[in-house]
């Protein structure tokens, strides 16, 4: 199975519409995950021409740091976060979580906890808007970045994920830039 990770899109205060790449990169994939930060539905109904879509509450999507902007609070595909079972791969999706390098192994495992119950083989992370894949113990963290503001850049092409799960259960993840 292949899922298409997002993040950070802040659409429209970033830009008006996805970047036209984001639909090549992910033309094909079973499933799109959005680690938060949307702004606005319309984003998920564009990306769910591609395939199913769900999407992590970030915080600019409650009305906070100054943005006037909220999903609809009636919307199934936005929660504070989802697990998602692939192949046996436990896949947690959510805005942010306080990571080992940040904190510590035993606060990770507390908001592992928090959000999906126990540990999960899969994070699926935005907030930073700085891609990259990392591996905490057991568990693989994936920050796909920020489509639409790259490492909080204007005007430099952003970044997208694929997300691997093999029938078998192995997992592969790759950062995809849309220059």
């Amino acid at each position: 199975m292949r899922i298409g990770l997002i993040s950070d899109t802040h659409i429209p205060e970033a830009c008006e519409h996805l970047p036209d790449k984001v639909f090549e990169v992910f033309a094909g994939i079973d499933l799109v995950m959005h680690a938060g930060d949307v702004y606005v539905n319309r984003v998920l109904d564009e990306l769910s021409a591609i395939a199913p879509v769900i999407a992590a509450l970030g915080n600019g999507d409650e009305g906070l740091d100054g943005h006037r902007y909220r999903l609809d609070q009636g919307d199934e595909r936005v929660r504070e976060a989802h697990l998602v079972e692939i192949a046996g791969v436990r896949i947690g999706l959510v805005h942010a979580i306080p990571t080992p390098d940040e904190t510590s192994e035993e606060v990770f495992a507390r908001a592992m906890n928090t959000q999906f119950g126990g540990p999960v083989d899969v994070v699926v992370q935005g907030h930073s808007h700085v891609e990259g894949v990392t591996r905490f113990g057991a568990t693989m963290v994936v920050n796909p970045g920020s489509a639409t503001l790259p490492r909080n850049l204007v005007g430099v092409p952003g970044t997208v994920a694929i997300l691997e799960i093999g029938d078998g259960g192995e997992v592969s993840a790759e950062i995809i830039s849309l220059a």
